[in-house]
């Protein structure tokens, strides 16, 4: 059953915006290669310093395993205060809603 994944943490506000989508290329590239991946939101508020993001995964095994290694990686780039959830979907409402679920 596909999963969502909520990721924030902190990082100095100089680092948003569009120095992190300079910084940030390769890796968004990079995880398009992540087993089980399906989609990246990219979620920043300057204001408080919060970046992260809403993932789309496959299956709950594949999105643990990659909180597991993005976690150690975004704290290695600067980021703290990593916060991290893993969500069922709930297919029927969500269909309701327009929301896209399938790969």
């Amino acid at each position: 059953m596909a999963v969502i994944v909520q990721i924030d943490f902190t990082m100095p506000a100089e680092m948003l915006g569009d120095n992190l989508t300079q910084a940030a290329g390769e890796l968004a590239a990079s995880i398009n290669q992540e087993p089980g991946f399906i989609s990246k939101i990219w979620t920043e508020n300057a204001e408080t310093g919060a970046a992260g993001g809403i993932y789309h995964f496959t299956d709950r095994t594949s999105a643990q395993a990659y909180l597991e290694m993005h976690s150690k990686r975004v704290e290695a780039m600067g980021a703290d205060n990593i916060r991290s959830r893993i969500f069922d979907i709930n297919e029927a409402l969500t269909a309701i809603n327009h929301g896209q679920t399938g790969h």
